[in-house]
């Protein structure tokens, strides 16, 4: 077996992330990817290998970027909270008060809180979006401003995997002016030096790693046969009609694509590197991002214990809990370690990062080759955080 190229460290005592991120290569088909463990500010474990496209002729670096799907939402959320922690943003404040027309289709009342915890009912336009409406911001905008919600906002939760982004990042222009990657880029990973982008400038591209697999219907039909496409007309058209319908309606195309890289799709492409996804989850855990208030307040659950998400419950396995904070996935399930109140996101694919403030830990994991989901069970980022831990553990 020829085995790929690592660089990068582990501090003492992390020798078993170096196993675990290996074995990744050799077990569980990695061809390219990073992990980033910080502890207290400070990095413990930088490791990253393989290479960046299918055919092994670029090599993965330390400043490789490479689309993060789902993972994307943190850093979006993380903008709003800025304004939160400023008090420019008021999440208990009608969405309308800041985005007038969205209003429209019954939401005038409908509070913020509500798009950051996927309680909404805005999983979909009511009619799918041909592309290249994705990479058009304000079309997407127009037609969720426009749209009845799926089902009573408030009532139940359901993830709107790409809607998400651009709901949030709607509010977050309104209120500054700015799009959600340029307030990302001038107030959050440019201060950090964090190699964190949310539309990818073409001088960036040729460090942009390629993935190899890709969230689309073919996969998921793959997975999940009889996997339905939009147009369906109502969540009872089929089981799997909020997941389809979530995932499909708002189409993004190539993700290697350069229109896709420029583009801004808040809720998942955005680009970065492991190394610079932890130093962004290190500042918010270490308090240097948000106040301590702002930061209970994130990882608050915002629904009822056991509640079922309408559009991952069904593409889930079994027995897993989906509870949402304000944008963030909470550690239900110990996917982010041992600690109930880590909190972070993952992305399709495999891609997850997270912040543990009780224990000064942050930590990131990128990869290229398309494999576990958003809910953080693929065996790459399990094997990592157990090794993350099981050194932690020692060292007490």
């Amino acid at each position: 077996m020829v085995r790929p190229p690592l660089g990068g460290f582990c501090a003492p005592g992390f020798a078993g992330v170096r196993t675990a991120f290996a074995r990744n290569f050799t077990a569980h088909g990695d061809l390219g990817a990073a992990v980033t463990v910080l502890r207290d500010g400070v990095p413990v474990v930088d490791l990253w290998g393989g290479h960046a496209d299918a055919a092994r002729t670029r090599r993965w670096e330390r400043d490789t970027l490479v689309n993060v799907y789902s993972t994307s939402k943190g850093m979006t959320a993380l903008c709003a909270h800025l304004l939160v922690d400023r008090g420019e943003l008021d999440l208990d404040a009608p969405v309308a008060q800041y985005w007038p027309e969205f209003a429209r289709g019954g939401k005038a009342a409908l509070p913020v809180r509500w798009l950051l915890s996927h309680r909404a009912g805005l999983i979909a336009p009511r009619a799918p979006l041909p592309l290249p409406a994705a990479y058009d911001h304000d079309r997407v905008c127009a037609a969720l401003a426009a749209t009845e919600p799926w089902w009573e906002p408030g009532t139940a939760q359901g993830y709107h995997a790409v809607t998400f982004g651009y709901l949030v990042a709607e509010v977050v222009r309104r209120i500054t002016g700015r799009t959600a990657g340029a307030f990302l880029r001038t107030e959050i990973a440019g201060p950090l030096g964090a190699r964190v982008l949310l539309g990818t400038p073409p001088a960036e591209h040729p460090h942009c790693a390629d993935m190899v697999g890709q969230l689309d219907a073919r996969l998921l039909a793959a997975r999940h046969p009889g996997f339905p496409c939009p147009p369906l007309p109502s969540l009872a058209a089929h089981p799997l009609a909020a997941a389809a319908l979530s995932l499909l309606s708002v189409p993004t195309g190539d993700v290697n694509s350069p229109a896709y890289r420029a583009a801004e799709i808040p809720a998942g492409n955005v680009h970065a590197s492991a190394h610079g996804l932890a130093t962004v989850y290190a500042a918010l855990g270490g308090g240097t991002l948000v106040s301590p208030g702002t930061l209970a307040a994130m990882r608050r659950p915002q629904g009822r214990p056991g509640e079922p998400d309408l559009a991952m419950g069904p593409l889930a396995p079994p027995g897993t809990e989906v509870r949402w904070g304000l944008g963030y996935h909470l550690n239900t399930l110990g996917r982010a370690g041992p600690n109930p109140r880590a909190f972070g996101h993952g992305g399709a694919g495999g891609s997850y990062a997270f912040t543990d403030p009780e224990n000064g830990l942050a930590y990131a994991y990128v990869m290229n080759r398309y494999g576990g989901g958003t809910t953080g069970d693929d065996p790459r980022h399990t094997g990592l955080v157990a090794a993350v831990y099981e050194a932690v553990g020692a060292q007490r």
